[in-house]
């Protein structure tokens, strides 16, 4: 088994069912599994904050740190895998409020929204969920069964 650490800001695509993608610490931020189950190609990607607006030139730089350019930048890299749109399975967990930082921020809500936009532009759906609440979450994609699980205080949820 090779475990692949997604960390804040980044994403993975395989296509290997040795890999365990595995990521730590949604809070606020966004994570997000796609797999598809004929051509046995998933994803995984970690994304920090909602919109690139917020600063255009680190979104050039980093374009996975933004919700809405780092689902473009998952889902262009498993069609080059051959993924096709009908079949992925996409799982979701974070979008939380874990730090009481006041209704102004919401940061949680708006990645789950620029995620909901994305997928509804796109005609996709999302198969499960584990979101909001003020609880971090550790999110893992098996590649050999395309599994998602979620993990929180010690409490593991197949979605």
């Amino acid at each position: 088994m090779n475990t692949r650490v997604i960390a804040i800001a980044e994403m993975y695509v395989s296509e290997n069912v040795d890999d365990m993608l595995i990521t730590y610490s949604l809070g606020s931020c966004l994570g997000v599994t796609a797999y598809d189950p004929v051509a046995r190609v998933g994803g995984m990607i970690h994304c920090l904050l909602p919109s690139s607006r917020s600063n255009p030139e680190k979104a050039k730089e980093k374009p996975t740190m933004y919700a809405d350019t780092g689902l473009v930048a998952l889902f262009s890299k498993l069609f080059e895998y051959g993924a096709h749109k009908d079949r992925i399975k996409i799982k979701v967990a974070g979008a939380g409020a874990p730090m009481d930082m006041g209704e102004q921020f919401r940061i949680g809500e708006r990645n789950f929204a620029v995620l909901r936009k994305f997928l509804w532009k796109n005609n996709m759906l999302i198969e499960a969920q584990d979101i909001g609440g003020k609880k971090p979450r550790t999110m893992t994609l098996d590649m050999a069964t395309g599994q998602t699980c979620v993990r929180t205080k010690g409490t593991e949820t197949v979605l």
